[in-house]
């Protein structure tokens, strides 16, 4: 506890004397320029980052992209980067405590395996649980692509991908922000932040947060700090070199779920957590990047980013509970001790050239994109169990567990990629969008235990996506797209020798859509449709079950629809909705030794019906009252479909009150209407996670 208090003000320090007003700056052209107040909800006309290298906007890309602006996340009240992501389009979340609480479900496929996170444009190879960030207090935001982006981002990204993208370094004077929140079950929140210009060359951001709770289930404390900065160095109106560093700390809620009684979740037991007395859960991660950026001339972008990512998760926990109706007792199990040590060093460098093809207008990138990363796994074969204690009343008892906890194995990956993209001008109206990424890994093994379990072993794709947009106007659009996509059978760095032998799982995508900028400005709309099948799961062996074949097959179709509207001056409305279809085609897994085919079930932890809807009305001056509903509709906690977790609307308000042209207090309200529900089953199929009940928060906001 003492090194890391020391961390901390370490941190601190350096952001407390950043915000003294002792600090003048100039202004210079050269630097981005940041606007707060009142913002246009038409998104579609603004350039975002993910999905394409070529700077293009939603309207222009062949893609389902949606953003959240930082003005959303301040109004809605997201504290969490997962919270805020599922209020986008499709989106749902299948966090637990197993995967960093981070991993989410899009358009019927989930994890992080085909789901990809990144931050700031980079991602964390392997797969095995993206833990930062997790706070939206540094963020300005967020980017959704629905739909595969593998030849984006390479393999693992078959559903799609989020890119959390941070504050930056800004034009201007600087500005300094603190924004103090406290709430039910002792929540108490504190962000602090500044950036501006130090002069015409320099500008700087930093941002600092920490929350702690008591958690809405017994003993469900947690406490998280968060930091992040950049220091921008603008050579000449051509050239800039950024410094960033990012770090996060969190011990979140010690909670794996609730067990099922006799078949059925009691609301007697939504407050109970079943972990050991002593139970914990610590994630402690760094991004560090140097990135530069030349603009020659109008035609011509070189951009390079080096980055360093630094990992280590650790877990000692009870995690496994079972209702024994014999004896009337909650069964606990699978003592668990496990620490992820994970570093990745890598280089991303990508040229942007415009100019004329075949006498056509026309747009190319090419780029390459190399990392190394090392995987030690650390854990006591999650063996040992606990006693079995009474459902309502119960000493938690402490962990303990007779195998030792030492290092297993560790796994490397050398990685490197080539890509291209290009977008030609068939008309002024007309454009096609083509993209190109071969993607090259290698993964071995080191068992630290039995070397008989070593492997070095080779992966390799080609993706590849072709598209159209079609403009009827300059702010009505029609596109399509065709695009082939892979992900690996299990996370890169997990992978074991038997998995290894496996090629990757290979998926197409076709998605046709309209998008639409109208009255002013002032709102817009799309929909999309869209088909997609991925190919080579894994799946058991009819003739013989305890061996595993690459002949499963997954799919799902579905329409995805948004509105953003200003409804009068002082009324704005955001809404979405997704119906979806998915489905096993071919797949079967083992059930007491024999094969039991799951074709044309519902993957787990899929909904199919989806919903959001955001109201804002300024009603009078200086006061704004908003709501918010989501919906999430019916899923399964097994693939035999026999255990449904059932659908839920949760209802959000709040009231903002202007007090200054500075200062800002908002009266929030989350699930005002304690509707009882459950966010995701854990590992076993009857273990289900309660997610927070009804929610008061208070927060003061003031810049100067």
């Amino acid at each position: 506890m003492k090194k890391t208090s020391m961390r901390h003000r370490r941190i601190a320090v350096p952001l407390l004397l950043c915000l003294t007003p002792a600090v003048h700056a100039q202004s210079t052209d050269a630097l981005p320029q940041i606007t707060v107040g009142a913002q246009s909800p038409a998104q579609l006309q603004n350039p975002v980052s993910v999905g394409s290298r070529l700077d293009l906007t939603p309207l222009e890309n062949p893609a389902s992209v949606s953003v959240l602006t930082r003005t959303q996340l301040e109004e809605r009240g997201d504290a969490s980067i997962v919270e805020a992501i599922t209020r986008a389009p499709g989106y749902s979340s299948l966090g637990h405590p197993g995967n960093s609480g981070s991993s989410l479900s899009v358009r019927g496929f989930t994890d992080t395996t085909s789901v990809m996170r990144l931050y700031d444009g980079v991602r964390q190879y392997g797969g095995v649980g993206v833990s930062f960030p997790f706070d939206t207090w540094s963020v300005q935001r967020i980017e959704v692509l629905r739909g595969p982006a593998s030849v984006i981002y390479g393999d693992g990204a078959i559903g799609g991908v989020v890119n959390v993208v941070p504050k930056k370094p800004t034009r201007g004077k600087i500005e300094n922000e603190v924004e103090a929140t406290v709430g039910s079950h002792n929540t108490r929140r504190l962000g602090l932040g500044s950036g501006g210009a130090i002069n015409d060359m320099l500008s700087y951001r930093v941002d600092l947060s920490g929350d702690r709770s008591d958690g809405w289930v017994d003993r469900g404390n947690s406490n998280n700090l968060s930091f992040s900065g950049a220091l921008r160095l603008d050579v000449n109106p051509d050239l800039f070199l950024q410094l960033s560093y990012a770090q996060g700390h969190q011990r979140p809620m010690r909670y794996f779920g609730t067990p099922l009684i006799n078949g059925q979740q009691l609301p007697a037991l939504r407050e109970k957590n079943y972990n050991v007395a002593d139970s914990a859960i610590d994630y402690r991660d760094r991004w560090a990047q140097l990135e530069a950026q030349w603009t020659p001339n109008s035609d011509t972008t070189l951009h390079t980013r080096f980055y360093q990512v630094n990992s280590n998760r650790y877990w000692r926990n009870a995690e496994s509970y079972t209702y024994n109706a014999s004896s009337g007792l909650i069964d606990r199990s699978d003592a668990t001790e496990i620490r992820h040590d994970q570093t990745q060093t890598g280089n991303t460098t990508d040229a942007t050239f415009k100019g004329r093809l075949f006498g056509l207008q026309n747009q190319v990138a090419v780029g390459f994109d190399i990392s190394s990363s090392t995987f030690k796994h650390t854990n006591n074969t999650y063996s040992g169990s606990f006693s079995s204690v009474d459902p309502v009343s119960f000493d938690p008892g402490t962990y303990a567990s007779p195998v030792a906890f030492i290092p297993r194995y560790r796994n490397k990956a050398q990685q490197y990629s080539l890509f291209a993209e290009d977008k030609l001008n068939l008309t002024d109206a007309w454009t096609v969008l083509a993209g190109l990424r071969y993607d090259h890994s290698n993964v071995s093994r080191n068992d630290l235990v039995n070397s008989a379990n070593n492997f070095d072993q080779n992966f390799s794709n080609v993706g590849w996506r072709l598209g159209s947009v079609y403009a009827i106007t300059p702010e009505l659009s029609v596109y399509g797209q065709y695009a082939k996509a892979a992900d690996p059978v299990s996370s890169m760095l997990f992978l074991t020798q038997a998995n290894s032998q496996f090629d990757l799982s290979t998926g197409r995508q076709l998605e046709v859509g309209v998008k639409q900028v109208f009255w002013n400005k002032r709102g817009e709309w799309t929909v999309s449709v869209y088909d997609i099948r991925k190919n080579n799961l894994l799946t058991r062996d009819p003739s013989n079950p305890a061996l595993r074949q690459q002949v499963g097959q997954q799919s799902s179709r579905g329409i995805e629809a948004s509105l953003a509207l200003e409804l009068a001056e002082r009324l704005r409305l955001d809404l979405n909705a997704t119906l979806l279809r998915a489905r096993f085609d071919n797949f079967s897994e083992s059930v007491g030794g024999v094969a039991v085919s799951r074709s044309g079930n519902l993957p787990t932890n899929v909904p199919q019906r989806l919903a959001n809807a955001w109201l804002s009305w300024d009603f009078v001056p200086s006061w704004t009252a908003s709501a918010g509903l989501q919906y999430v509709g019916q899923r399964f906690a097994d693939n035999a479909n026999t255990l449904k977790l059932p659908a839920y609307t949760t209802t959000d308000l709040a009231l903002r009150w202007k007090a200054t042209a500075a200062t800002t207090v908002t009266l929030r309200g989350n699930n005002v209407f304690d509707k009882r529900y459950f966010a995701t089953a854990y590992y076993t199929d009857t273990q289900w996670l309660y997610g927070p009940g009804r929610e008061v928060q208070l927060s003061v906001n003031h810049r100067f």
